[in-house]
């Protein structure tokens, strides 16, 4: 299966043998038999693995199934020896369920359910741009994953992780919505960019205007160009600024990291997003220290070799090997 277009097609064993085992691992009355079974399938064919984490990311973005995951025995045990019986009524009730998916697959789509296109796309050490099936652009920053599904009244995007520059195409009866973090981005047709680190979400909106809601808050608060909106795990409702420093925010799209007088405290999740191991503050104190410059997105592990030279800290380890910044006290005052 090609993991950044799905077109299921009723002719695909595979991706109807991942349906039907989609549903049945998340089934009450699901057997331990069933799982056995489900384990030498899996086992049989390395795309049965592909195919059915697909699946599941599709059913779980469609809330059909729990978010909490089946646990899945890989290693199952040797099926013990059963007698023997007739298989051919199972055969044939297997076959009745395979041929019934395509048009479970046509009732999902037309209720809104499922969806009946899949994209995934991810950036690692560049960026990247690319063009969704419905026509809008999205740019990918560096270490940034996002997948796309088109249900039958609206577009849906979650991102996993990093940034992305979206260029909606408009479609008033067809809404865009991003899902980020504990909460989304609901848009017909705009320009905007999401920034993502751990829990934190910022929404800084370019032209036309969006809908940005956080976990609690179902209607949403609509920005206008040029305004800035972030949430976080917790927040009732987003915070809502009138930003200067958009400028700043989509300097990533040109390579850059821009750092306008921020306090460490702000300046560390931006800073954390391009590294490896995120960057640590030692105290409070710390985290007031002011920085600012202009530094190269792929050269950011530099800029943090680089602190001590230009602001009052050193750096140390802590006992997991993070990084931390430490200020330096200043001298006493010898009046």
């Amino acid at each position: 299966m090609n993991h950044d277009r799905l077109n299921p097609s009723p002719d695909d064993a595979i991706t109807d043998a991942a349906a039907h085992w989609c549903m049945r691992l998340h089934a009450d009355d699901c057997t331990a038999h069933e799982r056995e079974a489900f384990a030498r399938w899996l086992a049989a064919d390395p795309r049965h693995a592909g195919e059915y984490q697909a699946m599941l990311e599709i059913w779980q973005t469609a809330d059909l199934l729990p978010r909490t995951a089946t646990v899945i025995e890989f290693n199952a045990p040797p099926r013990p020896r059963l007698r023997k019986r007739n298989w051919r009524p199972l055969a044939s009730a297997a076959a009745l369920a395979l041929l019934a998916l395509p048009l479970a697959g046509w009732v999902g789509w037309d209720q809104g359910w499922l969806p009946n296109h899949y994209e995934h796309y991810a950036a690692s050490d560049r960026t990247r741009t690319v063009q969704l099936s419905d026509g809008s652009t999205v740019e990918l920053n560096l270490n940034t994953e996002l997948s796309y599904f088109n249900f039958k009244d609206q577009r849906k995007v979650t991102l996993k992780q990093g940034e992305a520059f979206f260029k909606v195409t408009h479609d008033s009866n067809h809404p865009f919505i991003v899902h980020a973090g504990h909460g989304q981005t609901r848009v017909t047709g705009t320009q905007f960019n999401v920034w993502k680190y751990q829990d934190h979400v910022k929404v800084t909106l370019v032209e036309g205007s969006v809908l940005v809601s956080s976990n609690g808050n179902g209607g949403g608060y609509r920005l206008g160009p040029g305004m800035q909106a972030s949430y976080q795990a917790g927040d009732f409702e987003p915070q809502l600024a009138q930003s200067d420093d958009s400028g700043n925010s989509l300097a990533w799209r040109s390579g850059k990291l821009v750092l306008d007088n921020l306090s460490l405290e702000q300046a560390l999740p931006v800073i954390n997003r391009y590294l490896a191991a995120p960057l640590l503050l030692a105290d409070a104190n710390t985290g007031r220290i002011r920085i600012s410059g202009i530094y190269n997105t792929r050269e950011v592990a530099r800029l943090v070799d680089n602190l001590p030279k230009v602001l009052p800290v050193y750096l140390t380890r802590s006992k997991d090997g993070s990084t931390v910044l430490n200020r330096i006290s200043p001298p006493p005052d010898k009046g």
